[in-house]
């Protein structure tokens, strides 16, 4: 059994995630290397107050962002929409996203991806 709890997680500090602005904890829960299917990490991440996720392209995988505290602006493909604890943004192979915190607290978000095939 692997059981890890992202609260008691050692986390690192990551200054402009993809490019974008201002810092980031981060930790990775599980890497590809725990799996046995094509998931290739969880990990746990808090924008800090007013930082971003530099907007950014896709291969073939697709990642998905659980928002579980906190409000900020998700951009998919050159769509931005406010995004806040609950939501579930998935970002397909092949798309392009970001994503901005808020100015007045951290947002705390699980980010899953999974690796896809390539085409034959």
């Amino acid at each position: 059994m692997i059981v890890k709890n992202f609260l008691e997680a050692e986390h690192r500090v990551v200054q402009g995630p993809h490019k974008g602005k201002g810092t980031a904890t981060s930790t990775h829960l599980l890497r590809d290397s725990d799996f046995a299917t094509n998931l290739k990490f969880i990990n746990y991440t808090e924008l800090h107050p007013g930082a971003s996720i530099g907007y950014h392209p896709h291969g073939d995988n697709e990642e998905v962002y659980v928002i579980l505290e906190g409000e900020g602006m998700m951009n998919v493909n050159g769509e931005t929409r406010p995004v806040h604890a609950g939501d579930v943004i998935l970002n397909k192979p092949g798309w392009s996203h970001g994503l901005e915190n808020g100015p007045d607290r951290n947002m705390r978000v699980l980010v899953f991806e999974v690796a896809g095939t390539a085409p034959q």
